[in-house]
């Protein structure tokens, strides 16, 4: 009994598709016939969790949320190389994330960083 799946294009969802041999690791490649698609080549079954789109979307939704890099790669299942990796990737999307929401914070009450009374980790008494 043969089955048939319907294999659709993960970025672009076209049905167009074509095999395209094999990965080094034995998996099904497949190649996208859509001229406009982005991706042209693709696996449905990855085996590593930090190649799914899915993964590198929840990485910068959870440093935005102010998870360290060590508790994003435990959570999600990948090594924290792959997490800096991807938020190198978005640097500068994240960086005009940030300056509008530092943009819209009220300035801090009480003293700044840089007034003369404030010392900061590492100072001495005699400097």
């Amino acid at each position: 009994m043969t089955v048939w799946l319907a294999v659709q294009c993960p970025d672009c969802h076209s049905t167009d598709v074509s095999k395209h041999g094999k990965s080094a690791e034995g998996k099904k490649r497949y190649y996208c016939n859509n001229s406009e698609c982005l991706r042209r080549t693709f696996i449905l079954d990855n085996s590593h969790p930090g190649r799914k789109r899915s993964v590198k979307h929840q990485i910068v939704e959870m440093s935005l949320n102010g998870s360290g890099v060590r508790d994003i790669a435990r959570v999600l299942h990948v090594s924290p190389s792959t997490v800096i990796r991807e938020l190198k990737k978005k640097k500068p999307h994240l960086q005009v994330v940030n300056q509008k929401l530092l943009a819209t914070l009220p300035a801090p009450a009480g003293r700044s960083r840089n007034s003369p009374g404030c010392r900061g980790r590492g100072s001495r008494r005699g400097d």
